[in-house]
């Protein structure tokens, strides 16, 4: 049994509904670009709506398309005012980051440990909880709703001053400007193809030698071309938890007088109207990270299988269809950012702009990261609720060696929190207000970026309409990916 369960309803649960259309719209932009499927990964959705499911689809798309209308008559500089606020809240003392950081990077070798001498059980070995559902899930949701805790807890960056303290030139090797962001989007790659394709990622084991050669490999990195530079362009899961974090309300404004770096409460995603356009290798970095989760999604429903020859009711295990999802997940990713850029394209036209293209597509890229944080949550909500109680258990006893180190080991895990009338009903409207309420943002962190690019509201407003319906399309397929019957 996979320690993680996945982006979709069981074959005998899913939801049963005749709705196909959003599924031939969207193989139909696969058609038209270059493109393919979609990413997921942690999700028993098997529920039967309440509602017809097009009510939801309806009610989403004309709730992106109204706050659309909304903001394209607001004040611009009303928009600005508001994002601009801060509220001051306390000093941090960034020199404890050292210790906190040692602190998780002897956490990471004890849970490596357990990946080798622990149990083989994915749901009974703390390395794979950990990483895919604490890590990935749950600390990718703390990153976007309150800030950059990764910089406190990132396990190379206190081995990293430790050895900048016996070799000082350490500190001031730097990565060449022209790398970009395109190590962390391999990097990136790498990572989503080995959760959603490999065979076993949850085995403790392979998941121990991964983690622990690209833990040394990176260090090899930060050695190499510093720790600022290869943590913010380099490292895939640094440069992740970054951008996410943009969303977040907490602020570290390294600006602060003397008394160092200050902590600030803002609205969420407010940080992002002040961000400078990413390069090529940084807009991709982002789509890919939507992109991957759409495909987990996409790739364990019946339409995507079927379209792939495969009987869903008889899924022949992910080996089996290595090769289709490795070609899937890189037209995804292709198709994302084909349709992205020609809607940026299309709203530069027609605002009549002379900006560079690239400014424009790198700066308007940062109102996916909404959307990026919205799928994380509604795909992989029920997966976190059930597999975080098991690594309650686990990390009390790591090793399985009858220890009870915080007291949890005997914790009876509640897989029923997922099941029933009244969870299917609280799950499913979470994870489609969730989608919707993270398209809504994102049109508004568009708009706002759209008016530092254009010098006049109407124009900003103009240059948002294709991409606006990219985002009435994409809430769409993303209300349809939670609600479609999955396999495997």
């Amino acid at each position: 049994m996979s320690g993680r369960t996945e982006g979709g309803g069981d074959v005998g649960h899913g939801f049963q509904f005749s709705h196909s259309a959003p599924a031939i719209l969207f193989l139909t932009l696969v058609l038209l670009l270059p493109a393919s499927p979609a990413f997921a990964h942690a999700s028993d959705r098997g529920y039967v709506l309440l509602m017809p499911t097009g009510y939801y689809l309806t009610g989403g798309a004309i709730a992106v398309a109204a706050s659309f209308l909304v903001l394209a008559v607001l004040p611009p500089a009303l928009l600005e005012r508001i994002a601009a606020k801060r509220l001051a809240l306390f000093p941090l003392n960034e020199s404890s980051r050292v210790f906190t950081s040692l602190i998780a990077f002897a956490i990471f070798a004890v849970l490596v440990g357990a990946g080798f001498f622990g149990s083989r059980d994915p749901l009974s070995n703390p390395l794979p909880l950990t990483v895919w559902t604490l890590l990935w899930v749950g600390l990718t949701l703390v990153q976007g709703l309150f800030g950059n805790l990764w910089a406190w807890i990132n396990p190379w960056y206190g081995p990293w001053r430790v050895a900048t303290v016996i070799f000082p030139v350490l500190r001031y090797r730097r990565m060449p400007e022209w790398a970009g962001y395109w190590p962390a989007l391999i990097l990136f790659f790498a990572f989503a193809w080995f959760e959603l394709i490999d065979p076993a990622p949850d085995d403790p084991a392979r998941l121990a030698w991964a983690a622990g050669i690209y833990w040394l490999l990176s260090f090899l990195a930060v050695i190499a071309f510093g720790y600022e530079d290869w943590s913010r362009r380099g490292e895939f899961l640094s440069v992740f938890f970054r951008i996410v974090s943009r969303f977040g309300v907490v602020e570290a404004d390294h600006r602060a007088s003397s008394r160092g770096i200050s902590a600030k409460l803002c609205l969420p995603g407010a940080k992002l109207w002040a961000e400078n356009p990413l390069p090529a290798s940084g807009m991709f970095f982002l789509l890919l990270a939507l992109s991957s989760v759409s495909f987990d999604g996409l790739s364990k429903t019946f339409f995507w299988l079927g379209l792939n020859g495969i009987n869903p009711l008889e899924f022949p295990g992910r080996s089996a269809v290595m090769t289709t999802n490795t070609v899937g997940l890189a037209l995804m990713f292709v198709a994302l950012s084909s349709v992205y850029l020609l809607a940026v394209f299309l709203g530069e036209r027609l605002a009549g702009s002379r900006l560079p293209f690239a400014k424009s597509a790198g700066l308007l890229v940062w109102s996916i990261v909404p959307i990026a944080l919205a799928y994380h949550f509604s795909h992989y909500l029920t997966a976190f609720l059930v597999n975080g109680q098991y690594a309650l258990v686990a990390l009390s006893d790591p090793f399985s060696s009858g220890w009870n180190l915080f007291g949890t080991a005997g914790f009876q895990v509640g897989a029923g929190i997922v099941a029933g009338y009244q969870s299917a009903w609280t799950l499913w409207n979470a994870q489609a207000a969730a989608i919707i309420g993270g398209h809504v943002l994102a049109v508004l962190i568009a708009h706002g970026l759209a008016y530092r690019l254009h010098p006049s509201a109407r124009q900003a407003a103009l240059s948002q309409l294709p991409l606006t319906i990219l985002m009435i399309g994409y809430t769409v397929f993303g209300l349809w990916l939670l609600s479609t019957p999955t396999a495997g």
